[in-house]
C-alpha cells in the first residue's frame, strides 16, 4: 500500500479544523491534509442561503443527528444535539451569530493551570479571525448601535462580520425595552466587559448576503489553489494510530495529527484510538494506548428555556412561512435581489446579571443560593471540577459578569417528550409568534460523551445531564421569571397581542415553582457542546495541556471546542474561531526550525 506523507493531518474539516489548516498551509513548504466526513457544499443554496438554515437541522445530509438519552432533570425528555456534517462543520448550519464572551471567562481558564490563555491573551485572536463591515447610518440609528466601536473590531480577517438590513420593529423595541429596564449596553461586546441589550452581528457575506462560514472564509477559492493543502471530503477517520511506522495506513504525518472533530467526535475518536479510561476501553475490547479516563468527561452545554407569545395583528413573524406561496415569494426575492427575509435571522440579545420576577438579585441573595446549592454540597466528579466551581462562583458574584443571555427570535418554538430539530422549528400552533429564550451562560452541570461500541460508524452516547446540578435550575428558573417583566415593558409589550396565546398554553412564570416547571418542560440545547477534551493539568482531569497536546502523546493535539475547560458565555462560534487561531500559532511556534 502506498503511503501519502504530510506534515500535518487535520482530522475534521469543521470550523476549527479549517482555520488551523489554512494557517498551517500558509507556509508553502508544509504539506497539510484535512479529512472531513461531510460533503463540500460550496455551491449549495440550502447552505448558502441564511434563511434556509432551519431546513438543514435534522437532515442527515447536513446534520449528525445526535440525540440525548432521557434527561431525568428535564422531565425525562430526550433532547437533540445537532452537529454540522459538512465541510465547515456546524458553521455550515448555524444561525451565523457572532457573540463575544467576557474576559473573565478566559481568566477562569488561566486560573485552572493554563498559562497563556487569559482574557488579554485571547483578545487579539477575536480580531484576527474576522473583518468587520460597519453598519449604515440608518441601521445604526434604527438599532441604537452607538456602542459599536469599529476600532476594536477585526480589519483583515477571513470571515466577514456585518449587521444586515432585515431588522424590524421587534429589534428596535428590544433595545428600548431593556433601556427602560435599566440595561443599556455601555460598550462594544467585543471588549469583553458588558451587561445589557444589543443586536447580534452575523457572519454573512456583504456582497451577496450569503452565509459566511469557515469553508467559505478559510477554504476560499484562493486557498483551494494551494498545492500544499489537500482536503478530502466524505472521508471518515476511524482511528488515530500512534506509531512511527505507517505501513498499515494510507496517510502518515511527519509532524502532527491535529484533532478537530468537535466536542462529540473528538473524544469518540480518541477512545476508538485507545486513548481513554482503561475500564471503558476494555469493555469494548480496544487496546489501551494511553490511560486517560478524563476523555469524554466534563461535557458542558448552554441549556435554554423559553416562551412564545402571539404577536399583534399588525405585526409579522417567521411563522408566515408556513404558507408555501410566501416561501416561494421570499425565495424568489432573495434569488433575484439577495434581499428579504432569507438574507439572515435578525437576532436581538441581552447579557444579564442574576434576576428574578422582582428584578436584579442582591449579592446576599446570590450568596444564599451558592451556599445552599454549592458550598454545602459536594457535586464534584473529578478533581478540577471544584476549581471550576470556584471560578464560576466568582463570576456569579461579579456585578459586571452576565449569568444568562436572553435572545429573541421572530418565530414560535415547540418542545416535546423527544424534541428533535424539525419539532423545535415547526409551525404547529396557529398564529404568528415571537419567542424569547433565556440561556444559562455558565452551567454547573457536567455530562459525558463516550463510545457505545468500537464501531466507528456508531454514534457515541451523548448525555448532557442537563440540570443535574440543582444550581442550574435555580438560576434558569429565576431568569425565566424575568421573561414576564420583559414582555410587560414598553415598547415591546405594544407589539404583542393583548390577551394573546402563549406556547406553552397559558405559561405564567411569575411564581418560582411555575418557572421551574417551565424550565424543565421547555429546556433545550443552545447547540454549544464543549469541554470533553478539557485543557487542564492531567491530575485535575485534563485531556490536553496548555499547548493543546494530548497527555501521553507527543504529536497529537486537539484544537476545537472540546478543549474548553469552562464554557464561555454566549454563543460559542466566535470563541471557537479565536481558539483555533491561537492553536495554529502554538503549533507553528513549536515547529519553528
Amino acid at each position: 500500500m502506498s503511503v501519502l506523507e504530510y506534515d500535518y493531518i487535520v482530522v475534521g474539516g469543521g470550523l476549527a479544523g479549517l482555520v488551523v489548516a489554512n494557517r498551517l498551509s500558509e507556509d508553502p513548504q508544509k504539506k497539510v491534509l484535512v479529512i472531513e466526513a461531510g460533503a463540500d457544499h460550496k455551491d449549495n443554496p440550502r447552505v448558502n442561503t441564511p434563511g434556509l438554515m432551519t431546513s438543514l437541522y435534522g437532515d442527515p445530509e447536513y446534520d449528525w443527528q445526535f440525540m440525548s438519552p432521557p434527561q431525568p432533570h428535564a422531565n425525562n425528555r430526550q433532547i437533540a444535539c445537532p452537529r454540522g456534517r459538512a465541510l465547515g462543520g456546524s458553521s455550515a448550519i448555524n444561525f451565523s451569530a457572532i457573540f463575544y464572551p467576557s474576559k473573565g471567562n478566559f481568566n477562569a481558564w488561566a486560573s485552572l493551570g493554563n498559562p497563556g490563555w487569559n482574557g488579554e491573551d485571547l483578545a487579539p485572536y477575536f480580531q484576527k479571525y474576522h473583518t468587520f463591515h460597519p453598519p449604515s447610518e440608518a441601521i445604526t440609528k434604527q438599532l441604537s448601535l452607538d456602542y459599536v466601536d469599529a476600532s476594536a473590531q477585526g480589519r483583515d480577517g477571513p470571515l466577514p462580520v456585518i449587521f444586515g438590513d432585515g431588522y424590524g420593529p421587534f429589534n428596535e423595541a428590544w433595545v428600548e425595552t431593556f433601556r427602560e429596564l435599566g440595561y443599556h449596553l455601555p460598550s462594544d461586546p467585543i471588549k469583553g466587559e458588558k451587561l445589557g441589550a444589543f443586536t447580534v452581528p452575523l457572519s454573512i457575506n456583504p456582497e451577496n448576503n450569503t452565509r459566511a462560514y469557515s469553508a467559505s472564509a478559510y477554504y476560499s477559492e484562493e486557498t483551494r489553489k494551494r498545492p500544499n493543502l489537500t482536503v478530502l471530503t466524505q472521508t471518515a477517520a476511524e482511528k488515530i494510530i500512534l506509531e512511527k511506522r505507517c505501513r498499515r495506513i494510507r496517510c502518515c504525518n511527519r509532524k502532527e495529527v491535529i484533532l478537530a472533530a468537535g466536542a462529540i467526535q473528538s473524544p469518540q475518536l480518541l477512545e476508538l484510538s485507545g486513548i481513554g479510561g482503561k475500564e471503558l476501553l476494555a469493555k469494548h475490547e480496544i487496546p489501551v494506548t494511553v490511560d486517560l479516563p478524563s476523555v469524554g468527561e466534563n461535557f458542558q452545554d448552554h441549556p435554554f428555556a423559553g416562551i412564545s407569545w402571539e404577536i399583534a395583528d399588525d405585526q409579522a413573524s417567521g411563522d408566515i412561512l408556513r404558507d408555501p406561496n410566501i416561501v416561494e415569494a421570499v425565495l424568489r426575492l432573495y434569488q433575484e435581489t439577495n434581499g428579504g427575509p432569507m438574507n439572515g435571522t435578525p437576532i436581538s440579545a441581552s447579557y444579564m446579571p442574576m434576576v428574578d420576577i422582582n428584578g436584579e438579585l442582591s449579592r446576599e441573595s446570590i450568596e444564599k443560593l451558592l451556599v445552599e446549592h454549592l458550598d454545602n454540597v459536594d457535586y464534584a466528579t473529578f478533581p478540577g471540577q471544584k476549581l471550576q466551581y470556584e471560578a464560576l462562583r466568582k463570576q456569579l458574584l461579579d456585578p459586571k459578569e452576565s449569568s444568562a443571555e436572553y435572545m429573541s427570535l421572530p418565530l414560535q418554538l415547540n418542545m416535546g417528550k423527544k424534541t428533535d430539530m424539525p419539532l423545535l422549528f415547526s409551525k404547529i400552533s396557529k398564529g404568528n409568534y415571537y419567542s424569547i429564550i433565556v440561556m444559562i451562560n455558565h452551567p454547573f452541570s457536567r455530562g459525558v460523551v463516550h463510545i457505545e461500541s468500537k464501531d466507528p460508524k456508531a454514534h457515541p452516547i451523548v448525555d448532557p445531564r442537563y440540570l443535574s446540578h440543582p444550581l442550574d435550575l435555580e438560576i434558569l428558573a429565576r431568569h425565566t421569571q424575568y421573561l414576564e417583566k420583559i414582555i410587560s415593558t414598553a415598547p415591546l409589550c405594544n407589539l404583542l397581542k393583548k390577551g394573546g396565546r402563549r406556547i406553552p398554553d397559558g405559561a405564567d412564570p411569575t411564581s418560582l415553582d411555575a418557572a421551574k416547571e417551565i424550565a424543565r418542560e421547555r429546556l433545550f440545547t443552545a447547540f454549544h457542546p464543549s469541554g470533553t477534551c478539557a485543557m487542564m493539568p492531567r491530575d485535575l482531569g485534563g485531556v490536553v495541556n496548555e499547548k493543546l497536546v494530548v497527555y501521553g502523546t507527543k504529536n497529537l493535539r486537539v484544537v476545537d471546542a472540546s478543549i474548553f475547560p469552562i464554557e464561555p458565555l454566549g454563543n460559542i462560534q466566535a470563541s471557537v474561531y479565536a481558539v483555533a487561531e491561537k492553536a495554529a500559532d502554538l503549533i507553528k511556534a513549536d515547529w519553528v526550525r
